[in-house]
């Protein structure tokens, strides 16, 4: 067994991986997610965040195994940190020199096929990796390698939003109750914001939600305390400020010609403009926190892709939320007059589906459809009072539910057409769109449901999509 050497920037690399205050802490969704997507993108019962410490490497995330941290020198990641740039795979560990007598190669876990890409800081530190295990040797798809990198820079913006929202819990903790500081809270909740924001265009406008639609849950989680702990300290903010005014109008009362050095400073910080103005502020950050308060419940509603087992749910709650997560899209703005949106839900009941699954399947089709919508204004600007979107549920066959979602935009060229459903194949611009959409919805509806994905569609009238899955609902 060949111990891998200790990179020559290690105490750097130490330190930054210190800085992301990750080491040692609880399981949280948007890692789990992340390392079950891998898992189930690659096809290998075991797949892991690790994390390699001077002595060991740690698993922030772990699908297959109860393991939580191995001796750093038995540790794959230990090699695979060692070239950055490039995914580390190792086809059969009982015929590679480096590992062939390795303790977790010759007995439990029996590994032999690893691969792993490099959790890599923007400063060029690697952390640790993103990697897929089995104890049969194998290799990876073209298909399957890229996602696999995909992913583990994802790991890494999670990372980022974990340490910049802990940093932003801190910061508010520290927030005392006076009127600067109240202001200064108010602009904690404008990046809060302004992060939200950013994370919902990656993952809604992007077409990464297809997948890395798990963030969210992870993202409403983190947020969620410290917009609590804002909203719970406004009407306490509130009461101090009012208090503090009351006590400066009975001095102005009972001391009516107050000291010149007195009298300057009120003059000079224009106090009747501040006391006509703060409890407007306090007002217009009560309104601002209710309104994340709303996002972040729509989300964790949204987003429920931490359930592993199948359960009974409700079809039509999971297209409402994604229609709720998409109403910016919807609404009117200078290109268009908005989109309409014509439900016209079946009755039947509950079925026993992966909801947050068929909820990221939802949310695919019905960011396609918009973004076909916008599409077609490109060559038909009198087209923008008539932008439709119909969705339709109804009962298809015995024990089988259809889902209908249609659009009046341009269509699917014939020529794409039967390459729409392969992974990483998009029409759209760099930056816009993966390719992994309508891929990963195939496999979720007609692999892990047992379903069927269609469409009709015909140029300048329309797509048609089809989701058919099997109903198994109690009664």
């Amino acid at each position: 067994m060949k111990i891998a050497p200790v990179p020559p920037n290690e105490a750097d690399r130490l330190k930054a991986l210190e800085s992301y205050q990750i080491l040692d802490t609880p399981n949280e969704e948007g890692f789990d997610d992340i390392t079950a997507l891998a898992a189930y993108i690659c096809g290998t019962p075991v797949a892991l965040v690790s994390l390699v410490d001077a002595s060991r490497q740690w698993f922030k995330s772990r699908v297959g195994t109860e393991v939580t941290e191995t001796p750093r020198e038995l540790a794959f990641c230990a090699h695979a940190i060692l070239n950055p740039d490039e995914l580390f795979i190792v086809p059969n560990a009982l015929q590679d020199e480096r590992f062939c007598d390795n303790p977790l190669v010759i007995s439990d876990p029996n590994i032999r096929f690893y691969a792993g890409t490099p959790l890599v800081t923007k400063d060029g530190f690697p952390l640790g990796t993103l990697c897929a295990i089995d104890i049969i040797p194998r290799n990876l798809s073209q298909e399957q390698t890229k996602a696999l990198q995909r992913l583990g820079r994802q790991v890494l913006t999670q990372m980022e939003l974990r340490i910049n929202l802990v940093n932003l819990e801190k910061n508010l903790i520290q927030r005392q109750q006076v009127a600067e500081e109240v202001v200064d809270n108010n602009k904690s909740l404008v990046k809060i914001i302004q992060k939200l924001k950013h994370t919902q265009a990656k993952l809604i406008h992007g077409e990464k939600m297809s997948s890395l639609g798990q963030l969210v849950a992870g993202i409403a989680h983190e947020i969620n305390n410290p917009i609590n702990f804002v909203y719970g300290n406004l009407n306490h903010v509130g009461n101090d400020v009012r208090d503090l005014l009351e006590l400066v109008y009975l001095y102005q009362i009972h001391y009516p010609e107050p000291p010149a050095e007195i009298q300057e400073k009120a003059d000079s910080i224009d106090f009747s403009y501040l006391a006509e103005d703060l409890p407007n502020i306090l007002t217009s950050m009560q309104t601002g926190t209710n309104r994340i308060r709303q996002v972040v419940l729509s989300l964790r509603n949204f987003s429920r892709l931490d359930e592993a087992e199948k359960k009974s749910a409700n079809i039509h709650a999971g297209i409402d939320s994604a229609l709720l997560i998409l109403q910016h899209r919807l609404k009117a703005r200078m290109e268009h007059s908005g989109i309409e949106v014509i439900k016209e839900y079946g009755d039947f009941p509950e079925i026993d589906c992966y909801p947050g699954h068929l909820n990221q399947v939802f949310m695919n089709i019905l960011s396609n459809a918009i973004d076909a919508l916008e599409e077609s204004l490109i060559n038909h600007p009198e087209r923008k009072n008539n932008l439709k979107i119909r969705i339709r549920t109804e009962t298809s066959r015995p024990d089988y539910i259809m889902v209908r979602i249609a659009d009046n935009g341009p269509g699917i060229p014939e020529a794409i057409r039967k390459h729409i459903f392969d992974p990483f194949f998009t029409t759209k611009p760099i930056g816009k769109g993966t390719g992994l959409g309508l891929s990963i919805s195939y496999q979720i509806v007609v692999e892990k449901h047992g379903g069927t994905l269609k469409y009709l569609s015909k140029v300048g009238e329309g797509t048609e999509f089809w989701i058919e899955i099997p109903c198994r609902a109690e009664n």
